[in-house]
């Protein structure tokens, strides 16, 4: 039984039916109500097994009310998929006002910490498990035009690390997912803006290309199976060789 956050779009999306068609059940956390039972039912319709439960990630009531849920109606937790984050990221560390530095924060990273937080205790208590977070590149190398997202996410792989190491013994494995650019509905948006911003990124790309949504869900199932039982605490690229330069 796996919960993912941000879990009705983009990547999150990919993963929720990814993890069902694998015969897991999954419990699906995020803001957009119609969105979010819309999956669930599609889930349920291709023969998988999916519930909806809004959630603001930012709230951390709302993030345990998620885990509750999920323990209530399935008796377990066995993994989890952190993934909500992003926003409107642009913004150099003397140009950040000081709301906007907080609420990127609290998008993607305090909502980390809530997850871990209230998934860590629900896995013990299963017997143990994975939890996978999505960091981003922005986890492992620096950029001068998104400080505050920069920060968060370097922040996630640090949690991460730590949570890892306060939970290794009890059977609870923790990683974080260094991704690179991925063809979401959000980066269609950007592209569509302005191609040349496509054009730039692909130039950066050593593979040539960007991810996939997919990409990312068959990675993320492979932390959250027993396939990679002696991997945690570790911040693992799935960026298309960026990191690697």
């Amino acid at each position: 039984m796996i919960v993912v956050t941000g879990g009705t779009a983009g990547m999150g999306e990919a993963f929720s039916r990814r993890a069902a068609s694998d015969g897991a059940t999954v419990v699906i956390g995020a803001r957009d109500k119609t969105r979010g039972e819309q999956l669930a039912a599609d889930i349920r319709k291709d023969g998988g097994l999916a519930v909806f439960v809004p959630t603001d990630v930012t709230v951390e009531e709302q993030v345990a009310n998620l885990v509750r849920t999920a323990v209530s109606e399935f008796g377990r937790l066995d993994g989890a998929f952190n993934n909500a984050g992003g926003g409107n990221a642009l913004g150099k560390v003397r140009e950040i006002d000081a709301s906007f530095w907080r609420a990127t924060l609290d998008l993607n990273l305090t909502s980390i910490f809530f997850s871990l937080k209230h998934e860590i205790p629900a896995i013990v208590a299963s017997g143990g498990g994975s939890i996978v977070n999505n960091a981003s590149t922005a986890g492992v190398i620096g950029d001068a035009a998104i400080a505050a997202y920069t920060a968060a996410k370097h922040g996630v792989v640090g949690l991460t690390r730590a949570a890892a190491l306060d939970a290794a013994r009890e059977g609870v494995r923790i990683n974080a997912l260094v991704t690179g650019l991925v063809d979401t509905p959000l980066w269609r948006q950007v592209a569509a803006a302005n191609p040349e911003v496509e054009d730039y990124f692909l130039g950066l790309q050593p593979s040539g290309r960007i991810g996939r949504q997919e990409d990312i869900a068959a990675f993320a199932a492979f932390l959250l199976s027993d396939a990679s039982t002696y991997i945690t605490g570790a911040a693992l690229p799935i960026d298309g060789g960026l990191t690697a330069k």
